[in-house]
Formats: C-alpha cells, structure tokens, sequence
C-alpha cells in the first residue's frame, strides 16, 4: 500500500496533544512503538502507509487532513471560555471536551432549524436580563417561569429527585438538558471536572446547557441552575465555578452572577437566615435545611458559607467531607435509555425518534445525531414511546 507522507510535526503534535505515548498509540493502530517514532523522527525516512494514517488520526481524535498541515492549526472554541483565574484565561480546552461541544452545538443547530421551520415563538426569558440586574430579580423570574415551589420541593422524595424534577421543569419550558460525562457516549472517553463543569449555549429559540455528570452528583443541580442564570442574562459560556469560592469572590463577572442568582434560586436567603440555627451543630443544620429545600448539602453548605453563617474553616472542613460522600455517586449510572436521554436532551431525543418513525426525517439522522445505530431507533420507539410504529 502507498505510503501518506503526512508532516512529522503534525503526527507529534497530534499525539502529544491527547497526551498519549507512542507505545499506547502503536498498540491502538497495530504496530510497533519502533515505528510510529521512525513516522514522528524529521530525521527518517519511514512513513505510514494511508490506512495507518487514516487509523492514526482516528486514534487521536482529529481531522485526517490536519497531518498534512506544516504546522498544528490554531483552534478556535465557539463559545466564550468563562474558566478564568485571576482575570486570566484557564488552560487550553482538551480535545474530548471540544469534541463533546462540538456534538452539543451540532444537536443544538439541528433543532434550532427544526424550530425555525415549525415557526416557534421565541423564549421571552432568555436574555430577558443583563449583568448589571439584581441578581435577586433574576432569581424571582427563574422562579416563576421553572415553577420552582413548594409544591415541587414537597413532591421530591429526595435531593436527587429533585434534580431530575428540575430538569424536567427546565426542558419543559424550552431548554435542551445535555448531561454526559463522556464524550458522545463514549465510555473510553470521559470528561474531565478539573476542566469545566458545564457550558450554556444562549438562543431565543434553541436554548441549551450542558452538565458534566463527571462532578459530584451533589453539585449538579447547582451547576443546572448555574448555566440556567447564563440563559436568562443571554450570555453563552463555559463554566467552572470555584466551588471553594463564596459567589462574589468568583474572578468572572458572570460567573459572579450567575452563582449569586444560583443560590438565591436554591436557597433564597431571607427565608434560609430566618431558618438557620446557630445554636445548633453545622450538620444538624445542614441536614434540616437540605431536607427541607430538596437539596444536597453541599448546597446548604455554600449557601451559609456565602451568607457567613459559617467561617471559611468551618466550610472547607465540611466541604471536604460532603465531595468525599458525593463523589460516591457520581457516574453514568442507569439503564440504557435514562443514560440516552440524559445524554441528549429528552425533547430532542423524542423529537428526532418521531420523526424518524413518521418518515419525516432519515433514520441514519436521527441516529447520527443521538450517537446511536440506525436500527436502535426503533428500539428506543418501543422502550420510550410504546405502541406500534406506522410501519409495523
């Protein structure tokens, strides 16, 4: 077979970008260590043959072309990156984690158009504020569009079943819930929390925000109200919140906000002071409130935190202790459909199943966007929706 004389530079940088070793890379595309550094030395004469290549950029995760570049390409991120220390920007988004916004922004475009040729109404709540509005008036509307009460909280057997309430309630009225903590329902590819927790893409008509299920599942439903806030200031971003940071000592104006309005949400304050015990322990106090609001107790836990209900010592030893406990229960977890659905949004995921069953849009489409094969469309049809399909 005919060798692909791919630039030596490309095929080090591609590498060396996923942080993989040539030993790993040689294993994953069927060949020896020996050669892919004889491919990568500027001094050699050996290059792969095209298949190998065409294997090598599949193992990295880029474009085929890009290992005939002479130098690497500059890659732009499509939204803002909001991870900011100091006033400056963070580390260099991974690969997994442009390659997983890059499959939310294509779903998220799919059903904007889809959105536009039904003729939908734009979604007065988003941007319906800037950043230079109460945080605690934000939080009132989120409220009262999300239905967020005391009702819903009452209807919660848990904290965890409150986060699935409140997921519902954020798609029902038009936002697209993505949670994954792998990269296109990839299990060989999980997303990094060190790197984000959770990104909003801000559109009248095709709102949607992503959740790295990769962090403690006790701070989730943080994060959901955190990109939920990004929605309503019309500001799209990529987030990473110091959750050891109380909201206004966040370095980024918005995510300063964002996290103000979260817990106001969560946690309204005035009603949270009139509840807080100080003669009681702190986890007395955690636990009562966390019952009480359907919460975890992380969340309680930064809540008093910001308010001073506790010292800075006092919330760093108990934060330790509940990401400790949280972190058990992180994961993907649950069965095949709960896991497709919270991986690609359940109004998208039902949307592009009818249609492919009504014919009105290709099977291989609608597999193509939800990450799954063509026949497992049916299936999903059977499991989530029941009945038979006009084509049965």
């Amino acid at each position: 077979m005919s060798q692909a004389f791919v630039t030596r530079r490309m095929l080090r940088w591609a590498r060396q970008r996923r942080n993989v070793s040539q030993a790993e890379i040689a294993k994953r595309i069927g060949t020896s260590p020996d050669r892919i550094s004889a491919w990568e030395n500027d001094e050699g004469k050996d290059y792969p043959t095209l298949r190998q290549a065409q294997k090598f950029a599949g193992a990295v995760h880029i474009p085929f072309g890009y290992l005939y570049l002479s130098q690497p390409p500059v890659i732009a991120t499509p939204l803002p990156d909001l991870r900011t220390v100091s006033g400056t920007a963070s580390d260099e988004l991974s690969p997994d984690f442009l390659d997983q916004l890059h499959d939310v922004l294509r779903k998220q475009n799919w059903y904007r158009d889809y959105q536009e040729r039904r003729e939908a109404l734009d979604l007065e709540f988003v941007g319906r504020f800037t950043v230079d509005d109460a945080p605690e008036v934000i939080a009132r509307d989120m409220v009262k569009v999300l239905g967020i009460s005391e009702e819903m909280r009452h209807q919660a057997s848990s904290w965890q079943h409150f986060l699935t309430l409140f997921v519902r309630r954020a798609e029902a009225v038009g936002v697209l819930v993505f949670r994954s903590g792998v990269v296109g329902g990839n299990p060989h590819r999980p997303l990094s929390v060190k790197e984000f927790r959770g990104f909003a893409i801000s559109d009248k008509l095709a709102p949607a925000i992503f959740i790295n299920s990769k962090d403690a599942k006790a701070a989730q439903t943080f994060t959901l109200a955190h990109e939920l806030a990004h929605l309503w200031i019309g500001e799209s971003g990529i987030s990473n919140p110091d959750y050891k940071a109380r909201p206004g000592d966040q370095p980024n104006t918005i995510d300063r906000l964002c996290d103000k309005v979260t817990t106001e949400v969560l946690v309204p304050e005035a009603e949270f002071l009139s509840r807080w015990r100080a003669g009681h322990s702190i986890q007395e106090n955690l636990q009562r409130l966390a019952s009480h609001y359907r919460v975890s107790r992380f969340v309680v836990l930064r809540r008093a935190f910001e308010v001073e209900a506790i010292t800075q010592q006092e919330f760093w030893q108990h934060y330790d202790e509940l990401m400790d406990d949280s972190h058990q229960v992180t994961g993907e977890g649950g069965d095949f459909y709960n896991l497709l659905l919270s991986r690609n949004s359940p109004t998208l995921t039902f949307t592009l199943v009818s249609l492919a069953i009504e014919g009105r849009l290709p099977r291989r489409d609608a597999a193509r966007l939800l990450n799954v094969k063509v026949g497992t469309i049916e299936k999903i049809r059977r499991e989530l929706m029941g009945g038979s399909a006009p084509d049965d």
